[in-house]
């Protein structure tokens, strides 16, 4: 009578782990993946930022008859537009990802977020077209959600695949701080436009100028891209299934469909989503809502509104590569629970230093806000890519990041006005924010911890030679690794399965 075939195989055990197996990052093409990923992230966030803080001038000029409350309202809830197209973008380009490469599929959606962006600067306002502007500048804008939607989930996919395992959350953090300092140069360009030219020339026609501005920086962040190989661990994957079946397998270990992969990951998908409705919500009130509440609730002028957030962004983009560091230290989950609690803690604190009026307490409850977000979100881009493995990363994190990204990201803004204006309390948008965590923290709860681990699907990376031979030097008693859970296991029962088909046949 024979064994059976599956207890065999529960008792065998698992290959040791070899040099030949680590991936030794370049650290040449490791600063130019980071590169290019940030300068992209940067022009998204610069974006981001312009409008933002043009939001009241783009309800006065493409909504000009209605009331200053309805102006406000309708350019929110075009710039939540903006995320509505988004999880469509992420399901669309994060499939393309997986199968034919993160870099070309990136390249791509930096051409079409900058053409979008400039295409806004150069709409015809409601003074020359009427009710066909705002429409246009709708459509516009839900081009740009489509791009972005594979921007942000391919980026962080890209660097962390690039990144050794034990600096992730380090280098995957720069990409954030690229982003916060896109934001500021956003709000910058605004400020001195608004200041050199004055506001009822930015409303006239200056506003087109930041607009137009991101053709620049897209050409230099295209360039920038196109010098970038291929992620070493996509790499790994296609080569090690080429190897497997003889063939490039385009499908092997992929989901077939958009349902096919919400069934298989659906738990990481709804941890995912728990994250960043946590940390985008935070950041999002910092960065896009911030401008317009200090102008429409606090009396503050557009400039002084502007000049009092800029500051603070960039002490946010200082933060992030601190806390992404100490996230390889102590854990990413340590860190986010801190954020958590920092922000269930202190941000109703931090929502009555703004609103007390004062310059001094604003830019201290802002400061506060800055050290939520930067807990929160500088463990977002090491830990979204970690819960899906190599052959479904880019579509799962895409599918997940933007889902959650269109119903807590791009809406903050409309809904903690919304919020404001139905209750007439100034702390309704502390309590949207405290809920918010609460959800992140049990999120983290069910989150493995990923730091100085491999990723899913991916052999170790390390930055030396001497750091892959201590790891196969310790293998055995090296908390951070097990063995069991290494694809080269996965890829030798698939090989063996493969070789005993070919044989029955």
């Amino acid at each position: 009578m024979g064994s059976d075939p599956s207890s065999t195989e529960r008792r065998r055990p698992a290959r040791r782990l070899r040099e030949s197996d680590i991936t030794v990052v370049d650290k040449g093409m490791m600063r130019r993946a980071v590169g290019g990923m940030v300068v992209g992230n940067t022009m998204e966030w610069y974006d981001v930022g312009v409008y933002g803080y043009l939001a009241v001038t783009m309800g006065r000029v493409f909504l000009p008859t209605a009331e200053p409350s309805v102006q406000i309202l309708f350019s929110l809830g075009v710039f939540a537009a903006t995320y509505i197209a988004r999880p469509l973008g992420g399901i669309v380009f994060g499939r393309l990802g997986d199968r034919i490469g993160r870099q070309r599929v990136l390249a791509t959606t930096l051409i079409m977020m900058a053409a979008s962006t400039m295409l806004i600067g150069a709409l015809p306002d409601y003074a020359l077209i009427g009710a066909t502007a705002p429409v246009l500048l709708v459509v516009l804008k839900l081009l740009q959600g489509f791009s972005t939607g594979g921007e942000y989930a391919g980026a962080t996919t890209f660097v962390t695949e690039y990144a050794p395992d034990r600096r992730r959350g380090f280098f995957a953090s720069i990409l954030d701080m690229g982003s916060y300092l896109g934001f500021a140069l956003g709000a910058a360009v605004v400020t001195v436009l608004q200041l050199t030219l004055g506001q009822d020339t930015v409303t006239a026609w200056a506003w087109r100028l930041p607009f137009l501005l991101a053709g620049l920086i897209g050409v230099v962040a295209i360039w920038f891209r196109l010098r970038i190989e291929e992620s070493p661990a996509f790499q790994a994957t296609q080569a090690a299934q080429e190897a497997a079946t003889g063939r490039r397998a385009d499908a092997e270990g992929r989901p077939t469909s958009v349902w096919a992969m919400v069934r298989q990951y659906w738990r990481p998908i709804v941890i995912a989503v728990m994250l960043v409705a946590a940390s985008n919500t935070v950041g999002y009130a910092l960065t896009s809502y911030m401008p317009t509440y200090l102008t429409d609730a606090l009396g503050y002028s557009a400039i002084n509104g502007t000049l009092l957030t800029i500051p603070v962004l960039v002490l946010l983009a200082v933060l992030l590569p601190l806390t992404g560091r100490l996230s390889d230290r102590i854990g990413r989950r340590v860190v986010m629970w801190i954020g958590a609690a920092t922000t269930v803690v202190l941000v109703i604190p931090a929502f009555l230093l703004i609103g007390h009026g004062a310059q001094w307490s604003t830019l201290l409850g802002l400061a506060l806000l800055a050290l939520m977000t930067a807990l929160w979100v500088s463990n977002q881009a090491a830990s979204l890519p970690a819960l899906f493995p190599t052959s479904t990363r880019y579509g799962g994190m895409g599918f997940a990041y933007n889902l959650a990204i269109a119903v807590f990201g791009g809406t903050t803004p409309l809904i903690v006005q919304a919020l404001l204006q139905a209750t007439g309390d100034d702390l309704a948008p502390a309590y949207f924010l405290m809920a918010t965590s609460v959800l992140g923290a049990v999120g983290v709860l069910w989150m493995k911890e990923s730091s100085r681990r491999p990723l899913p699907g991916s052999m170790p990376a390390v930055e030396t030679a001497d750091e892959a031979r201590e790891l196969v030097r310790t293998q055995d008693t090296n908390p951070h690794l097990d063995t069991s859970e290494l694809p080269f296991v996965a890829m030798e029962t698939q090989a063996e399965t493969a070789a005993a088909g070919t044989t029955r046949a």
